[in-house]
């Protein structure tokens, strides 16, 4: 049996910086866009999202304007791995994705390790930190962020 269904998935890129994410997160938001069209879902159903949060405060803050405005009416719980893994590079994508999905299987929102102190970044946004939470989750989205603002979105629901 499936852990779990690629739903919906988009690619975009914010021609912005050949390092720096866009600050308003425009290619994001429509990754985010696109990928819960292709998934038909609408930001209030999304439960979960595994963010890039690489810990630097660009990307950061630009993912945190994102999370804020897409997803307020549902305020999904919000998880990275960064602060557990470090940055994978061209891995982060994939251990991204297969965290999300073992979250939605397992309903479990994982803590985001070394989150200690939030940051103005992160206010109104419902960061999973300390300890794992359980919670039922129908619809998680993973988020994956790549220089000269490349943006993957992937939806995933449980089967």
């Amino acid at each position: 049996m499936p852990r779990a269904l690629l739903s919906g998935y988009s690619t975009t890129g914010d021609a912005h910086h050949a390092t720096a994410p866009d600050p308003e997160g425009r290619g994001l938001r429509r990754a985010v866009s696109a990928a819960l069209a292709m998934a038909g879902a609408a930001p209030s159903d999304v439960a979960h999202v595994n963010a890039h949060g690489t810990g630097t405060r660009l990307n950061d803050r630009a993912e945190a304007v994102v999370i804020r405005e897409v997803y307020e009416a549902g305020a999904p719980t919000v998880t990275s791995a960064k602060g557990a893994l470090g940055h994978t590079m061209g891995a982060a994508g994939a251990v991204e994705a297969a965290l999300t999905v073992e979250a939605l299987a397992r309903g479990i929102a994982p803590p985001t390790a070394n989150h200690i102190r939030p940051g103005p970044d992160t206010d109104g946004i419902d960061v999973v930190a300390g300890q794992a939470r359980d919670q039922r989750i129908d619809l998680a989205l993973s988020h994956s962020l790549g220089f000269g603002g490349h943006n993957t979105v992937l939806a995933f629901t449980a089967p």
